[in-house]
């Protein structure tokens, strides 16, 4: 099971990040997309490779809407080019990379149709394009292997979209065993149902992650980070599914007051919608034995890749120092070593 950190393309600090997250012990980096409020992810990945030989690099998340199928497909296989494949181009529907251009999330139709677009691209496959044979020509020239496709998904449509087109899903549903065991098997019937061998998936989550022993400053440290995961599951067409009552009342009220202006960040109004019991199942928060035993859970559903979100914007600084170090010197090398 890899272990990888998010982080923001910062200009003029992606080296610097780079060669931090491997320090920390890291497998990979995944860097945030959303072009009006930071630096380009694919710049970012590929100075971060470059940086640190070996570091596993990759987006958290781009979307199929704000870039042509092809223009997104030829970035990210330049990108798995000059890292000697090193890349992973993770999609979602898209959140605040569209809300900064006056639009919606993504709606599902049209997503699974650019996601198959790109796909389809990526394998050097031609697409019809408006009557014209479309493809990626100088992919013939590529030299390490196809550009994986990674979906973060969070609700039953998304997820049977990733499962029938995508190479990896990480899902977005929270570090909940019982609601993470939901979303295998649904993509797991959803990719039989649609003829693939459901063994050829691979899995992965998203997981909040506060490691501090104080429970409640491990709590306010992430509240930022699990109130935008928790408004994912809230987006225009969801249903609440798998989740339970008292969590999916949480989520609704969190997505009903979400700001996106405020996105991130732990003092927003729409994190105080929280209540402990909810962050406590959402996400892993406590001291680093607590959290090793969460993420070990994890890891035995079979999922190959946990990308952690840590403390959120705003947070106090002492904390957040504390947690990063707790979790580079006692949680990373001991859920290693259980690999």
């Amino acid at each position: 099971m890899e272990l990888w950190t998010v982080r923001t393309p910062e200009t003029g600090t992606i080296e610097h990040q780079a060669e931090r997250a491997a320090r920390a012990g890291w497998d990979g980096v995944a860097f945030t997309d959303s072009q009006n409020l930071i630096g380009d992810p694919f710049v970012a990945a590929t100075l971060a490779a470059r940086a640190v030989e070996g570091l596993k690099v990759g987006t958290g998340v781009s979307n199929v809407a704000t870039r042509h199928p092809a223009a997104l497909a030829t970035v990210a296989a330049t990108v798995n080019e000059e890292t000697g494949g090193r890349f992973t181009l993770g999609v979602g529907r898209g959140d605040t990379a569209l809300f900064h251009l006056g639009r919606n999330p993504q709606p599902v139709a049209p997503f699974e149709d650019r996601l198959a677009q790109v796909q389809a691209y990526l394998r050097g496959e031609t697409i019809d394009q408006h009557g014209h044979p479309s493809r990626l020509q100088w992919l013939d020239r590529a030299k390490h292997g196809k550009t994986t496709l990674d979906v973060a998904c969070s609700g039953p449509k998304v997820i049977g979209i990733a499962a029938r087109t995508a190479d990896t899903l990480t899902f977005a549903v929270g570090a909940d065993l019982a609601r993470l065991t939901w979303a295998i098997e649904l993509a797991k019937e959803e990719a039989e149902a649609a003829g693939r061998d459901p063994g050829q998936l691979r899995f992965g989550a998203y997981a909040n992650v506060g490691c501090h022993p104080d429970l409640d400053r491990a709590r306010s440290l992430i509240a930022g980070t699990v109130a935008a995961f928790a408004h994912f599951s809230a987006m225009p067409g969801s249903t609440g599914a798998g989740l339970a009552d008292a969590d999916k009342r949480v989520i609704e009220e969190v997505g009903r007051r979400y700001d996106s202006n405020e996105h991130l960040r732990n003092d927003a109004d729409h994190a105080s919608a929280l209540d402990p019991a909810f962050v406590d199942r959402f996400a892993i928060v406590g001291p680093p034995d607590v959290c090793v035993d969460r993420l070990r859970g994890l890891a035995d559903l079979g999922l190959t890749r946990i990308v952690i979100t840590t403390a959120g914007m705003r947070s106090d600084r002492d904390d957040a120092k504390l947690s990063a170090r707790l979790l580079a010197t006692e949680v990373l090398p001991e859920v290693r070593g259980n690999r």
